[in-house]
């Protein structure tokens, strides 16, 4: 089945074509947002790229046990040493400018100041320029000319985020090769399926949630700064959906430099805090929650999002979002769009158009569910056949848990098995209550759980109970709401935006999209 639209923006596009893949049976998915950074080798040519590779080198995960890590993993943790070999690793700037001579490339100016208020993308100015033009304004040579001249380097940065391969090296097709997350269990997956991220010191995004998916970030160039907190936390970061991006969620929250009278529930919330060296692989977790900062004179990042199986429903709860944000806010102001909608965003679209993405992406999911039921039923056959053969006895050796109505096979073992963490696979440990200041070693925490170099725990690591992790109730939500409306008593005038936190809060899509699914199927 072909899906007809008319796409009238790249967001568009990404929600269509997505789901154009999903109805034709095909997996697909695009991405949303994420970070950036100094090594100086000289890199090799891009021709017989392949053959680049160190010959009788191993990575310390196998590819098949890097996945099972990574689909299991709860927390955002740091790989040590599985792209020391990728010849990405050389893509300095410098070189990059020497591939990419004369390109065009967008690249968001903010300011260094710190301020309590996010610096949205709606609130930053853009600039044309080139990587070589970007390179002489990094050095802070003062400039007549050029596309950087209005901004003085000793107050902005510059970030060029979000970068598609695809569209960023056009017909460069061989250098898509230079990432090898197929090296993480995902066969075929390289640079066509990544986003090149390249800023200067003070450059960072916002603090924001993913929609879709799970992140993989290669530092390659420069250090970033990142820091995270738990989609449990996800009252006390007080979301918004304005400015309006498809597949991010952002916080009203500087959480570098927050305003706790005005947002005194962000105390509760739980900071993760790492700083990424060249070399070096983050993985983020669905729906964590991340700031993430270039604390160098210049950085260069690599990442690609991971499909999940959940972004099947976070299709529809995105395309419920999408509708009541337009509706809402061009009835509100039909000729001022760029004052909630983010620069990534060409157009808002119409209201029968939304409306048929949220069409579309319920009758994928459905589609989805009844390809899967059949695929589970048949590993379920094929499992304890296999069982059988061995003659070991299925109830000794599984679990079967009662999910939506259908049988989810769990080996006892999974929670059970050995800890993956070590000198190659270091968590992200969770930060003292104090602003994060720079430490020795790659890990940042309240000193009694610091993690070195080597891997070793200078302390007791605490790790979390999963109890507490899924212990919150919705009723934050609604103490946050609370506590929203207690900051100003005698603020009564609520506006559109006010009402769109509560419409598209995210738990409140989730069970919007829930009703609507469960209408559907019965």
């Amino acid at each position: 089945m072909k899906i007809e639209l008319v796409c009238t923006s790249w967001s568009n596009l990404k929600l269509w074509y997505s789901l154009n893949m999903e109805m034709n049976g095909r997996s697909h998915f695009w991405p949303s947002r994420l970070g950036v950074e100094v090594n100086g080798e000289k890199p090799a040519s891009h021709k017989g790229q392949k053959a680049r590779r160190k010959v009788n080198v191993s990575n310390p995960f196998t590819p098949e046990k890097a996945k099972e890590i990574l689909m299991s993993l709860q927390r955002p943790a740091v790989f040590c040493n599985m792209a020391f070999d990728w010849p990405a690793q050389h893509w300095t700037v410098k070189h990059l400018s020497e591939v990419l001579p004369g390109k065009q490339i967008r690249f968001r100016m903010g300011m260094k100041r710190t301020d309590t208020v996010p610096q949205f993308e709606t609130a930053c100015n853009y600039v044309e320029a080139t990587l070589e033009e970007f390179l002489t304004w990094n050095c802070g040579q003062p400039t007549m000319s050029g596309p950087f001249r209005d901004y003085d380097h000793s107050k902005f940065w510059a970030y060029a985020d979000y970068k598609y391969f695809v569209s960023l090296f056009d017909n460069k097709a061989d250098i898509f090769q230079d990432v090898i997350w197929s090296d993480f269990g995902f066969p075929g997956r390289n640079g066509r399926e990544s986003t090149l991220w390249i800023g200067s010191m003070g450059a960072h995004t916002p603090c924001h949630l993913d929609s879709y998916g799970c992140n993989l970030v290669f530092q390659v160039q420069g250090r970033k700064r990142w820091h995270l907190f738990p989609p449990e936390d996800t009252p006390f970061l007080y979301p918004t959906r304005i400015p309006y991006e498809e597949s991010s969620v952002f916080s009203k929250i500087n959480v570098v430099n927050p305003d706790l009278k005005r947002f005194p529930q962000f105390r509760k919330a739980r900071r993760h805090t790492v700083t990424l060296n060249p070399g070096q692989v983050l993985f983020v977790p669905r729906h964590w929650w991340h700031y993430v900062e270039s604390i160098d004179p210049v950085t260069v990042s690599i990442n690609s999002w991971i499909e999940l199986e959940e972004d099947h429903q976070a299709r529809v709860e995105e395309a419920i979002t999408r509708m009541l944000v337009c509706a809402l806010k061009t009835a509100e102001d039909p000729t001022n769009t760029r004052a909630w909608l983010n620069p990534t965003e060409v157009e808002e679209t119409s209201h029968e158009v939304n409306c048929r993405y949220l069409n579309r992406a319920v009758s994928a999911l459905f589609d989805h569910y009844r390809t899967s039921k059949v695929i589970e039923i048949q590993a379920l056959r094929t499992n304890r056949e296999d069982m059988k053969q061995e003659g070991l006895n299925v109830h000794n050796r599984t679990a079967v848990e009662q999910t939506g109505g259908q049988d989810v096979i769990l080996g006892t073992g999974k929670w059970e098995a050995a800890s993956p963490f070590g000198p190659d696979l270091v968590p992200v440990i969770l930060s003292s209550e104090e602003l994060p200041s720079e430490r020795g070693g790659i890990f940042e925490g309240d000193g009694k759980d610091f993690v070195g170099k080597d891997g070793e725990h200078s302390g007791k690591l605490r790790c979390t109970k999963r109890q507490r992790m899924t212990s919150k109730s919705e009723d934050a939500v609604v103490e946050q709401i609370a506590s929203n409306s207690s900051m100003a008593p005698s603020q009564t005038f609520i506006s559109t935006d006010d009402l769109l936190d509560c419409l598209v809060n995210p738990q409140v899509t989730r069970i919007v999209a829930q009703l609507l699914i469960q209408g559907r199927s019965l």
